[in-house]
């Protein structure tokens, strides 16, 4: 459990009675979430706790893995150079 802890602590939030929670607000402010904002919520690599995202972040780091995706696809595609 020791690897969670080198992360950055940015505070604690309590559960309420309808399952909120409020970000700490410094965590709010090093990752500039605001009033509005969609966060997405996933499940930790080894189911130990959650993991919260901007959704604007999510979606562009899906078009990035997209377009790495297209290019190896482009590259594998192309024939292979014969070196002599």
């Amino acid at each position: 459990m020791s690897h969670i802890l080198r992360n950055k602590f940015l505070g604690s939030a309590t559960v309420g009675e309808r399952g909120q929670i409020v970000i700490p607000a410094e965590a709010r402010k090093e990752y500039g979430i605001e009033i509005g904002d969609k966060i997405m919520v996933f499940a930790s690599r080894h189911g130990a706790g959650i993991i919260l995202i901007k959704a604007e972040h999510v979606t562009r780091m899906l078009s990035d893995t997209i377009d790495q995706l297209g290019k190896i696809v482009k590259a594998s595609e192309e024939p292979e150079k014969v070196t002599e």
